[in-house]
């Protein structure tokens, strides 16, 4: 495993250091970890995203899901399986699991839905009017002399 140096990353750049500990969270993170549930994230045209996890076995009373400090963590806990199942082969994992999502500035949980063993958590990102692009208007010394003769 290769480990990366961020130093300069630090001394070159103002208020990225959140993103520099993420990737450097998780270039420690546990393979085997990361791997259980298996999960797609995708994106849509709209910029909106879809986490789906495979959750079989799990209802919804055995899952938690929240989101603190730009973090979105889905845990599973499976309840008491009945101690009297005599399995002769158990291929449906029942582990508790925690997996944690990083999310982005304004990029914030929409809903939660879980069916047919998948659960999937639809995140939309919503850019505040103050930080969207604005098209500024260049005046001229003529447009301002129209101005003051049109008077």
């Amino acid at each position: 495993m290769h480990t990366f140096d961020f130093s300069p990353i630090y001394r070159s750049t103002i208020g990225f250091d959140r993103l520099a500990n993420i990737v450097s969270k998780n270039q420690s993170a546990n393979e085997a970890k990361l791997s259980y549930p298996p999960y797609n994230i995708t994106s849509s045209e709209k910029g909106d995203y879809t986490i789906t996890l495979a959750v079989a076995g799990f209802s919804a009373d055995e899952l938690d899901l929240q989101v603190e400090d730009g973090t979105l963590t889905v845990k599973g806990k499976k309840n008491n399986t009945s101690p009297n199942t005599n399995y002769l082969y158990q291929g449906i994992a029942f582990r508790s699991f925690r997996k944690r999502f990083e999310l982005a500035e304004y990029v914030r949980v929409n809903d939660a839905r879980l069916q047919d063993g998948l659960l999937s958590v639809t995140l939309v990102r919503e850019i505040p009017d103050a930080l969207k692009p604005k098209k500024i208007n260049i005046h001229t010394d003529q447009q301002s002399e129209k101005k003051l003769n049109s008077h």
